[in-house]
């Protein structure tokens, strides 16, 4: 009989555990490369563009979840001198809430966060007005744009500042077109069609979450008590807060509690 040698054996097996192991890891390895392609595709991100009831041309960023069907809806306006960029930060966060989102450029804005207002730039040339109010169609044109093209479970609008204000006035004026409002620092910042704000929040069949920085309380309470629907929301900080939809970047001073109060309400409805 051949004399086995023992060496040659340990190295052998020595060898083969070597190889399988290297085999698990670089498997584990793969699938681990999977699953972040695969958590990367979940969301498709997009630069659009519709038009505006004017026909002005609009820009959005929008965000889709690709394996949700009639996922509810968040548009998203901003604020004064500001652009779409006002959201990079806040519409991840509300994709990890399921929402699908369009973040947009109205007229009346400029640049944020390195993002340029493109539908700003685009009115400017072609000399249209850009004040606040003048700003209205793109909002319509980005709820049409919404609901001509999704299936959606429900359609939210949320307004930064001077836009929580066209927001209120629009959500009163088109009681179909939105199923709830949230006004980041609305108030009496001009009058559309010669009413008042707080006339047209009396009207407002939707439910609607208002909030702004604790000190400017004072700029909205007539609008919040106007709103005659029960399932109306205020959000007083403790904290001062800020202006705007800003509240809600992870940098200002309670924004987890903001966040908290918006998602308490959005799964109320």
């Amino acid at each position: 009989m051949k004399k086995i040698n023992l060496n040659a054996l340990v190295s052998i097996l020595l060898l083969s555990a070597s190889l399988v192991s290297c085999s698990n890891t670089n498997t584990q390895k793969a699938k681990q490369k999977s699953d972040n392609v695969k958590i990367e595709n979940k969301v498709k991100k997009e630069l659009v563009t519709f038009e505006a009831d004017d026909e002005l041309l609009v820009t959005a960023d929008l965000y889709t979840h690709e394996n949700i069907e009639e996922a509810p809806f968040i548009i998203l306006f901003h604020q004064a001198g500001y652009s779409r960029g006002e959201y990079i930060e806040t519409a991840d966060k509300f994709l990890e809430l399921g929402f699908n989102v369009m973040a947009v450029d109205q007229r009346s804005g400029g640049e944020v966060n390195g993002v340029v207002n493109e539908t700003h730039k685009r009115a400017v040339e072609a000399g249209l007005p850009t004040e606040y109010m003048d700003a209205m169609p793109d909002l319509e044109g980005a709820v049409n744009y919404v609901r001509d093209n999704f299936d959606i479970e429900s359609l939210y609008i949320l307004g930064s500042s001077y836009s929580a204000t066209l927001a209120i006035v629009l959500s009163a004026l088109n009681p179909d077109m939105v199923d709830g409002v949230l006004a980041f620092s609305p108030g009496e910042y001009f009058e559309y069609d010669e009413r008042r704000v707080v006339d047209y929040a009396a009207e407002i069949m939707t439910p609607v979450f208002i909030t702004s920085a604790k000190s400017e309380y004072d700029k909205w309470a007539n609008i919040f008590e106007s709103i005659i629907d029960d399932s109306k929301v205020k959000y007083i900080p403790e904290v001062e807060s800020i202006h705007g939809s800003r509240a809600l970047w992870e940098g200002t001073e309670g924004n987890k509690e903001c966040w908290k109060a918006v998602e308490a309400f959005l799964s109320v409805e």
